[in-house]
């Protein structure tokens, strides 16, 4: 039995210096918004909120495009949605703004662009 735990043991140490031991599980990747353009959509979100027009907004990172959906009132669905959909770079752009209906109201290759709709956009 102590032979058995012995012979097991070292299957293990073997297992971790050979490398081809239990591997930790690798994380998946996800489509995110890199620095500059989360600090393009903040400084937008940002004057909306001074202005009373949006109230609150959530981040989606998701395997094929990440999402920033604004709100007006926490318990409703987004007003808008900035979507970030890297598939889509050598198309239309990468970059689209939906409202809650699902309407298009822009997409483009330049975010900041992009998201001259919802500047002057004003939420009923």
């Amino acid at each position: 039995m102590a032979e058995a735990d012995q012979q097991q043991r070292s299957a293990e140490l073997f297992d971790l210096v050979d490398g081809s031991g239990p591997q930790p599980p690798r994380q998946k990747p996800y489509v995110g918004f890199d620095r500059r353009e989360l600090n393009t959509i903040l400084n937008l979100y940002g004057r909306k909120v001074a202005a009373g027009e949006w109230r609150d907004y959530a981040m989606d990172f998701l395997k094929d495009r990440a999402l920033f959906s604004v709100y007006k009132h926490a318990s409703e669905r987004p007003i808008y949605v900035i979507e970030k959909n890297p598939k889509l770079r050598a198309r239309q752009g990468q970059y689209l703004v939906t409202t809650q209906e699902g309407r298009v109201l822009k997409r483009g290759h330049d975010l900041e662009t992009v998201l001259r709709v919802l500047q002057l956009a004003v939420v009923r």
